[in-house]
């Protein structure tokens, strides 16, 4: 529960509140629809062909890639774009807010991503040597800006018309953390006074990261592929990549309650660290000191953390 009536002062004490949820995933295009999916045990996963490899368990989102943008638009962007640009168009009409009264260049845009750019690459790689006859001079001119690290980002502010800053955070798998921290962050310091944050991917997209997972014997598999992703389950046996993407809207408190919003959550704590131990495997410590520190820095309990987000 927020309570709406605790006042503080101070760039650390501004609060922050989520008043937009945008998501698309295998299992559901909005958050009724992925959370009826959850609570009804629905992964949405299927068998999804892979090139090389055949079908394996994976993913795949199903959302009008063109509802927000045109099929034009859509061509010379990317897969993690139109997952974006979807999911942002979806935070702004659930925060149920006046867009065009916003001065867009007070608007920041920060999306964590785990990779991008391979998925363009490895098709220009292929049409290169199966239908272009390596003639180089067939490669596509809109390779650099689809594959550049700020294109994700990049096509939400061209979409939607915002000039504030933009940016696209890698931070492997906790990248979504880190652009809400990073909006957080923004609007405390006064830089922007509307964020939309959060993470996307387009994993399946490329062979490469099957291939990957398939040589470290990580990829789960089950004959029925809804059962393929077992968190927790003795016989689980590997995991399961998907696409999909997730984008907040975030708010000073301020100014939510000042327009009456709807207010879905409040942002009260968060921790950074690096285990600096390996350049996969967790290291218990650190991630200890990071749960530590980010209920320290929230004010609250261990007995006040209902549900803990696994990686």
């Amino acid at each position: 529960m927020i309570d709406l009536n605790t006042s503080s002062s101070g760039i650390a004490a501004t609060r922050v509140v989520i008043t937009g949820i945008g998501l698309t995933a295998p299992n559901g295009n909005n958050l009724r629809e992925f959370r009826s999916a959850l609570l009804h045990g629905e992964s949405g996963i299927v068998n999804y062909e892979v090139p090389f490899m055949g079908g394996v368990p994976a993913g795949r989102c199903n959302f009008d890639e063109c509802r927000y943008q045109s099929k034009k638009s859509r061509r010379r962007g990317t897969r993690a774009g139109a997952i974006a640009i979807y999911c942002a168009h979806e935070a702004i009409l659930d925060a149920k807010l006046e867009w065009s009264e916003y001065a867009k260049d007070r608007v920041g845009i920060y999306l964590g991503i785990t990779e991008h750019g391979n998925v363009e690459t490895e098709a220009e790689v292929s049409a290169l040597y199966k239908q272009h006859e390596s003639n180089i001079s067939l490669w596509s001119h809109h390779h650099n800006p689809r594959t550049v690290a700020n294109s994700p980002a990049g096509e939400v502010s061209l979409s939607m018309g915002v000039t504030g800053p933009h940016y696209t955070l890698g931070a492997a798998c906790a990248a979504g953390n880190v652009g809400v921290i990073q909006a957080l962050q923004m609007l405390r310091l006064g830089e922007v006074d509307l964020a939309l944050a959060g993470g996307v991917s387009e994993s399946i997209h490329t062979f490469g990261i099957f291939a990957a997972f398939k040589a470290q014997g990580a990829l789960g598999y089950h004959q029925n592929p809804q059962l393929a992703s077992r968190p927790l389950d003795v016989r689980r046996n590997g995991i399961v990549i998907s696409e999909g993407g997730c984008i907040f809207t975030l708010e000073r408190l301020s100014d939510a309650l000042a327009r009456g919003a709807v207010i879905h959550g409040e942002v009260v704590g968060y921790c950074i660290n690096s285990d600096a131990s390996d350049f996969v495997l967790p290291l218990a410590l650190r991630q200890q000191q990071c749960m530590s520190r980010t209920v320290q820095m929230a004010g609250i309990g261990i007995n006040d953390v209902d549900i803990i987000s696994l990686h």
